[in-house]
């Protein structure tokens, strides 16, 4: 029989007792947790014992389990209790920090004292206690009053006390236990949990649960030496728990699972409602919430991935050599000297899907002393890639050597950076996110000094692509295109594929290249080069963006132009036309009043000229025939004004008229 309690309890990575439950599994994540499993002999009614630091018991609460094997059962779990501080002060009639010793003694109002003052020795209840300021005839000092046993009141100067006591047992022991707390919260001391039972049997317990542990982390060698390229993962693993790990059962996960932090190990205290009698207070309405019930449960099946291929017998690795020079002098150098191969290791790791994870266990038992860290080989095999260029930095005339690297293994290859060799020689590094079983990514490791790179900028002006109008609205599409010209020179004399990325800006779209892929920043093109040639690539790009106005402000000239675009559909046009005509007849009749309203001022003018001349000629002896003339002038200019007063009137109301049925026109528009 089994038996399995799950529990919430434990701190971390830390030892058991030498002789309890040992450190029998391991499996460290990428978020900062690691999964420990312990198991040992657990004889009749004896407890296991298991140490933690105080940082790591709110994960091992909520995560140990305790498994069983024999018939017995396991009575129950005891742990080190964490009370807050504040807490547990809370409990002591005094406090000690502010105000000094004055101020702790003032708090013991009515506790009796025993000072030493010298050679003589008073005793009372303590009445008062306080800290006088300085000034300039005496410097600042503390007084304790007190009523000593006679009845008499005395006021006694602390800084002459040379000893201070309190009779009572009672008010000694509070001050001890007052000082062990505050010790005790200093303290970093591990803290212990406690596997019970009262059984009569030996058994097997394994006790399983997770602690904060530092993240594993990975390296990689990319090895070029044949067609297909070599990959050598290592990881590495920090042994922070204090203790040996010894022959144990390692396994690496890669993937990022939720975890967090829930405060399980500090008792909570809650703040209860005050209850009273019903005629001590007035009553008040209780609203009862609803209550619900979440039964949240999750299968987690992992399957296992088919075992890797045995890695190729290979040659022990050599020391990395750092070759200068041109290609073929580094090779014929290096025909003579050591070259860089693939390391000579053990088994690889065993990898398998865990749901959404990757485990990598390693094959062989692993022993990593504490405070010590371990490189070990959880990857070899070729993988399929090639070497190429890729051009992505435009602040750079020269591309980067790259390879692109498609995930052939069957495995998860969690991120982390790569070594490259190339030629039996170092050859760069780069890093890599982890790639999923099939994935591609492109790795960039130095920079190809051999190939420049131009980018030179052109532009042509925006045209009318479409017109829409709606409710006196017209819309305009325009479309601008942009043009980036690629200049390529292939000063090597060797053929070579350049990747190009060039940038994906929201609003553009390709007009005459069809990218090889596309990522959410760039487009990516693959470009042949040939040795020692120059090359142009040329990316057209188009922004197609609207442009509204409101017809009513448009003039004539400026429909007409809109008119005579070919983009412009016929029921646009003549509407569009219609709306023109009837500005212009407004234009005209706009023009007639104006020029009725000039003539309209210059008569008014020469009305007022004449009447002045008649008032002058009234008192002139033998004007009156010359009066009698401009009295005709003026009759005539009275007929002229009234004339024009009435034809304005008339072009008044042929506007209003002209404009209403312009409006009509223009709220009617829709193409």
């Amino acid at each position: 029989m089994k038996l399995r309690i799950p529990v919430a309890l434990l701190l971390s990575a830390a030892l058991a007792l030498p002789a309890d439950l040992p450190v029998k599994q391991v499996v460290l994540y990428k978020h900062g947790v690691g999964f420990f499993e312990r198991s040992g002999k657990l004889g009749p009614g004896e407890s296991a014992r298991l140490d933690f630091n105080a940082g790591e018991m709110n994960d091992v609460l909520k995560s140990l389990t305790i498994a069983e094997r024999g018939g017995g059962k396991i009575t129950g779990l005891r742990y080190d209790s964490m009370d807050p501080l504040n807490h547990k002060l809370a409990e002591f009639p005094f406090t000690i920090g502010g105000g000094g010793l004055p101020g702790m003694l003032d708090q013991l109002k009515g506790s009796r004292v025993e000072l030493r003052l010298g050679t003589e020795t008073i005793a009372g209840t303590i009445v008062s206690a306080r800290t006088f300021p300085g000034t300039d005839k005496q410097p600042e000092h503390d007084q304790l009053n007190l009523m000593l046993d006679s009845g008499e009141f005395r006021t006694v100067d602390l800084g002459a006390a040379s000893g201070l006591r309190f009779p009572d047992p009672k008010l000694q022991q509070q001050f001890k236990d007052y000082l062990a707390v505050l010790a005790a919260s200093r303290s970093k001391d591990k803290r212990s949990v406690y596997i019970d039972s009262t059984d009569s049997k030996e058994r097997d317990v394994t006790a399983s649960y997770m602690i904060p542990s530092p993240v594993w982390k990975s390296s990689y060698r990319l090895i070029f030496a044949d067609k297909t390229p070599t990959l050598e993962g290592w990881a590495i693993v920090d042994n922070t728990t204090g203790e040996d790990w010894t022959k144990v059962s390692l396994s690496l996960i890669s993937g990022r699972p939720i975890s967090f932090v829930s405060q399980l190990y500090a008792p909570k205290y809650i703040e209860r409602p005050v209850a009273e009698l019903a005629d001590d207070r007035a009553a008040q309405a209780v609203v009862h919430s609803g209550a619900f019930e979440a039964d949240e449960k999750r299968a987690v099946n992992g399957r296992l991935a088919p075992p890797p291929p045995p890695p190729p017998a290979m040659a022990k690795a050599a020391m990395p050599g750092m070759m200068a020079g041109s290609a073929g002098a580094r090779n014929e150098m290096m025909s003579d000297s050591l070259q860089i191969a693939p390391s000579s290791i053990g088994e690889a790791a065993l990898g398998r899907e865990l749901g959404d994870l990757f485990e990598y266990r390693i094959a062989q038992p692993v022993t990593i002393k504490k405070n010590e860290s371990a490189m070990l080989p959880f990857l070899q095999q070729q993988i399929d890639g090639r070497k190429l260029l890729i051009y992505s930095d435009h602040s750079s005339q020269h591309p980067t050597n790259a390879a692109e690297l498609t995930n052939s293994s069957g495995k998860t290859l969690d991120g982390g950076p790569i070594t490259v060799y190339d030629g039996g020689a170092y050859g760069g590094e780069a890093l890599m996110e982890t790639l999923k079983a099939g994935d591609k990514r492109l790795i960039s490791y130095a920079v190809d000094l051999g190939t420049r790179i131009t980018e030179a900028f052109g532009s042509k002006q925006a045209l009318v692509r479409e017109f829409h109008a709606s409710r006196g609205i017209l819309t305009m599409k325009f479309a601008a295109e942009e043009t980036r010209t690629y200049t390529i020179r292939n000063v090597d004399q060797k053929a070579k594929t350049l990747i190009l990325e060039h940038p994906l800006r929201p609003g553009y779209t390709l007009l005459n290249q069809k990218p090889s892929e596309k990522t959410a920043a760039n487009y990516r093109f693959e470009i042949p080069l040939a040795a020692g040639a120059s090359q142009e690539f040329v990316v057209n790009e188009e922004r197609v963006y609207d442009q509204s106005t409101a017809v009513t402000n448009l003039t004539p000239d400026i429909l007409v132009s809109y008119i005579q675009n070919r983009s412009l559909s016929d029921a646009g046009r003549r509407q569009l036309q219609r709306i023109a005509d009837q500005k212009r007849l407004i234009a005209a009749n706009d023009a007639a009043l104006q020029d009725n309203e000039n003539q309209n001022r210059q008569l008014t003018g020469d009305e007022d000229r004449v009447r002045r001349n008649i008032q002058s000629l009234n008192n002139v002896s033998g004007q009156q025939q010359q009066v009698q003339t401009y009295a005709r002038q003026l009759d005539t200019i009275e007929q002229q004004l009234a004339a024009l007063r009435d034809k304005g009137a008339e072009m008044q109301k042929r506007r209003s008229t002209l404009q209403a049925d312009l409006d009509k026109l223009i709220e009617t528009l829709t193409f």
